[in-house]
């Protein structure tokens, strides 16, 4: 209320008052008294109004002149917030039994392999990659157990899909080589493709460039070291099961005269879809002195395919492996059963279905072909001095594989070859991965 109301009440009051000479005195003292009374009124109500905008002038006042509060330190930055923890620990193992039909003594158990890996990230853009193996349950210098670094890199993000890595990596030769775990593929055992002619777990020390570009394409390429042929036992059997198995060197004093390279091409424009290629090359004597095949070069490439409609997962791969100039080593093991193959090659193709997913299990019974020859040629020898080559070796593999949740699978599977019919067997497997 201000002095514009009280006026106002006084204006309207006089002029409300009877002006007439009948007005009586009595009256008039009343109204008097009344307009008295409103106006102490009017009095009270406006100074309680005054009191409370002091209140809030006062109370402005004070926020207005408080001092602005100190800024954070920033001598110690925050600890920025991960998404993940910078260490993870990871691995995967299997446990095989095979039976031979044909003989039943000769029925195993074996602890195929045990992996433990640990991936650390120092930054968003840099990490280190390693596994650790452990082959047939024992190691020791008496027993046939294997103790192994499987990898050992670090990798680098250059931004756009660009990385980089540098150490001990897996060659992205195939589908199984950098994919390798037993629940990522069908079957107690690997594929003999795949192991046989691509010899997987395949590993080498060097550098590599990877990509990704737009439309689904991935690409790798790098120079690491190779085989050696200076490794090759003729009077074994060793070369006979994976020329390039018996010739790998896996960072361990890897001789390094000669350096390979290698690339790989895949297309994952199609969802469910992959296609893709990878070709390896060096040579593998390494200028040793007296060795017979300096010049010796080893080419491996495969092309393979993989496709998932919906509750299907086929797939096909072609290998095939050259090692050149080894006519003049192949007569120094004249007399033994194996000398250095001119070419190996095979070739599967596989099917696999879905049948049943019942809560966390899921069954997928599965067949595969395939079709290989470790020796599928020799350079030219002296008549009469030479090895003959074997025909290829064919198998058919049927079986299902039973996953618990994500991470653990039961396998069991039958295996008929063609040409060596004492090796066919019944297998069993349990594996997991985490």
């Amino acid at each position: 209320m201000n002095k514009h109301l009280i006026a106002s009440a006084i204006a309207a009051a006089f002029i409300g008052a009877p002006l007439a000479a009948t007005a009586s005195e009595a009256d008039l003292l009343a109204r008097i008294d009344k307009m008295a009374a409103e106006l102490e009124q009017l009095k009270a109500e406006l100074k309680a109004n005054q009191q409370k905008t002091a209140v809030i002038e006062q109370k402005q006042q004070e926020i207005a002149s408080a001092p602005a509060p100190a800024p954070a330190a920033t001598t110690a930055p925050a600890e920025p917030l991960r998404s993940a923890p910078a260490t993870i620990l990871s691995g995967y193992g299997e446990i095989n039994y095979n039976r031979p039909t044909k003989d039943a003594s000769g029925a195993q158990a074996d602890i195929r392999r045990a992996v433990i890996a640990i991936e650390h990230r120092f930054d968003e853009k840099t990490k280190m990659v390693s596994e650790f193996e452990w082959e047939h349950g024992v190691v020791s210098a008496s027993d046939q157990g294997e103790s192994e670094i499987e990898q050992l890199y670090i990798e680098r993000e250059f931004g756009n899909g660009l990385r980089g890595k540098v150490g001990l990596f897996l060659i992205p030769s195939g589908l199984l080589n950098t994919n390798h775990e037993p629940t990522a593929y069908y079957g107690v055992e690997r594929n003999f493709v795949e192991t046989a002619i691509i010899p997987s777990t395949w590993r080498e020390v060097g550098v590599s460039l990877a990509g990704d570009t737009a439309g689904g394409l991935t690409w790798e390429g790098g120079i690491t070291t190779g085989f050696d042929l200076g490794k090759w036992d003729a009077a074994s059997t060793e070369g006979r099961e994976s020329p390039l198995g018996s010739i790998h060197q896996e960072g361990q004093f890897a001789k390094s005269r000669d350096l390979s390279v290698h690339g790989a091409l895949n297309w994952r424009g199609v969802p469910g879809l992959l296609v893709g290629g990878s070709v390896f090359s060096g040579k593998a004597g390494h200028k040793t002195e007296g060795f017979a095949a300096n010049d010796a070069r080893i080419t491996v490439y495969d092309l393979h395919a993989r496709y998932t409609p919906g509750l299907w997962d086929l797939s096909a791969l072609y290998a095939r492996g050259q090692i050149s100039n080894t006519a003049a080593l192949n007569e120094t093991f004249v007399g033994n059963p194996t000398p250095v193959p001119k070419s190996f090659a095979g070739w599967y193709t596989q099917a696999a279905y879905q049948l049943l997913k019942s809560g966390d299990y899921t069954l997928s019974p599965f067949a595969r072909y395939e079709q290989y020859n470790t020796a599928k040629s020799y350079e030219p020898v002296p008549q009469g001095l030479g090895v003959a080559t074997l025909p290829d070796e064919k198998v058919i593999t049927v079986g299902a594989n039973l996953k618990v949740g994500e991470g653990v699978v039961l396998k069991a599977d039958y295996q008929k070859f063609k040409e060596d019919k004492t090796r066919d067997r019944l297998n069993l497997g349990m594996g997991f991965s985490y």
